[in-house]
């Protein structure tokens, strides 16, 4: 491939400031764990945080980055918010994330 073609090939800056951000956020160590626990299923706040071993304001604070972030959702169960993957591709992202890390271990 000609390095013309490559550079036509990159995204426009709004796609890549977009992406970048979505690695800041999964930068963050406390929302890789919460993204963990609900690679595992659909969880409230107080299981988040007690799997976590964080306060349910802390889990909550980070909870709602990942939801503006589009990688969690949510959906009323009474009282409780159950929260969840927000799709598939976050689901694939993490995994691939995770066998990219375990690699070389």
């Amino acid at each position: 491939m000609e390095i013309k073609e490559v550079k036509e090939s990159i995204p426009n800056e709004e796609v890549i400031g977009d992406l970048s951000e979505l690695f800041k956020v999964l930068g963050d160590p406390t929302r890789t764990r919460i993204l963990f626990v609900l690679e595992k299923g659909d969880f409230c706040v107080s299981d988040i945080s007690n799997a976590v071993n964080m306060t349910k304001y802390a889990v909550s604070h980070q909870l709602r980055t990942l939801k503006q972030a589009k990688l969690v959702k949510c959906k009323r169960d009474g009282k409780e918010m159950i929260y969840s993957l927000d799709d598939d591709h976050v689901s694939t992202l993490f995994e691939c994330a995770l066998a990219h890390v375990l690699e070389d271990k």
